[in-house]
């Protein structure tokens, strides 16, 4: 646990009890804090009170004695509508922050060169922290990764010169980060995602550049468009990274499945990807591209990536090869939940037997279109079924199969 201590003395109101919620409050107390926290499922306030946390009803609060609000990113900042405790909190002049900054503050005041390296994007960035912390603890650093990729900031041990932080955030966490300035920040890629939660695409990029705005060294991918204009912004040490043929200026490449440093000339090839199946596709180029940057930017020499890079198991759920019946292979990519990371998926893969479905997101796969010659049937599930068969009517044969569960059949026995 990482206490904080920067609020000892003082009294912070906390809404949300899910899991980081917790470990925040409980990082409070530790660090000499009282917290008063709530949360609208009283199952969760059970929980808390068990575990000692003081729980309360904010409604009745004397907002006037809370020196922060912390709020679980889960809960509405902006948009649709500021969240009650929000409304509160300003209107008592109460900083709402979240449990990143918490984290920001604890290092500036006790460690501040502490290695932190904070990763965004719209696609890839589970992917990316996952390999960045797995190449830093194969070169033999003590690594601590979490953040939106599962353990709460605060759950992991505290910032220390000699052990580096690998947290991914989402735009919820960043927005709720006002002193996010990591060592090196990274941003992946942008594309429409969450516009519910933060208005329109301007303000939702606004919020992911501040990331690298921050950073004392910042990574950016430059494949489009929002990227390329935040890293043309950036006034300090920035290393681009594109896949494929063009590029702006020296930078990291990612060309045909070999990532290559082109920060000088000859520009010199770091790592063939070919035959590693958890980095399969051009979104993996760039994930692994982006994760040598970093790598190097903390130390790690180019044949220790090369060789941590063959080793990477990759994540659950993302590309992730379940099996393999003769020539065919079984890949789980059920945590592409939108268009753009289901793009990345077609992109890789030739005569797919493709099952989707769940509940649609704006747009639907209307954008897929161009990736419909490489399925060779669909299978629909859940409640986008009729949606979907529309956009694919004669242009992609396909079943309703109503299940997973009958849909893995279907597909399993026609590959």
């Amino acid at each position: 646990m990482t206490p904080s201590t920067t609020f000892a003395g003082q009294t912070v109101a906390l809404f949300g009890l899910g899991g980081s919620g917790l470990a925040t409050a409980l990082s409070l107390t530790a660090g000499g804090a009282r917290v008063i926290a709530c949360d609208d499922n009283p199952e969760r306030m059970a929980a808390a009170a068990q575990a000692g946390i003081e729980t309360g009803d904010l409604r009745q609060a004397a907002w006037a004695d809370f020196a922060a609000l912390v709020l679980a990113p889960g809960v509405p900042l902006t948009h649709p509508a500021p969240h009650w405790t929000v409304d509160l909190a300003r209107g008592a002049g109460v900083p709402v922050i979240g449990d990143i900054e918490l984290f920001c503050r604890e290092r500036a005041a006790t460690s501040l060169d502490a290695p932190f390296v904070a990763i965004t994007g719209t696609n890839g960035k589970s992917t990316t922290t996952a390999l960045i912390a797995h190449v830093l603890a194969e070169a033999g650093r003590d690594v601590q990764m979490g953040g939106n990729i599962g353990t709460a900031i605060l759950s992991l041990e505290p910032p220390s010169p000699d052990r580096v932080h690998v947290i991914e955030l989402s735009s919820f966490q960043i927005d709720l980060t006002p002193s996010l300035a990591p060592t090196l920040g990274v941003l992946l890629n942008l594309t429409p995602d969450h516009l519910d939660r933060h208005g329109d695409m301007a303000r939702y990029a606004a919020i992911k550049e501040r990331l690298v705005t921050g950073a004392a060294h910042a990574v950016v991918g430059i494949d489009d468009d929002f990227c390329r204009a935040i890293a043309g912004r950036r006034t300090g040490p920035t290393t681009r990274v594109h896949v494929g043929e063009a590029g702006e200026g020296p930078g990291i490449l990612a060309r045909n499945g070999v990532v290559i440093d082109g920060r000088r000339a000859p520009a010199e090839p770091v790592a063939d990807l070919s035959g590693i199946g958890a980095l399969r596709g051009a979104h993996n180029w760039q994930n692994a591209a982006v994760a040598y940057a970093v790598a190097s930017a903390l130390g790690v020499t180019p044949d220790v990536f090369a060789a941590a890079l063959a080793s990477f198991p990759g994540l659950p759920h993302r590309m992730e090869e379940v099996g393999r019946r003769g020539p065919v292979l079984f890949i789980n990519d059920s945590k592409a939940t939108n268009a753009d990371s289901t793009e990345k998926a077609l992109s890789a893969f030739r005569h797919v037997h493709w099952i989707l479905g769940g509940k649609p997101k704006e747009g639907g796969i209307a954008s897929l279109a161009p990736y419909f010659p490489r399925v060779a049937h669909a299978y629909l599930i859940g409640a986008a079924t009729e949606d979907f068969a529309a956009t694919l009517d004669g242009q992609v044969p396909f079943s309703r199969c109503g299940t997973l569960a009958a849909a893995v059949a279907e597909a399993a026995a026609a590959a």
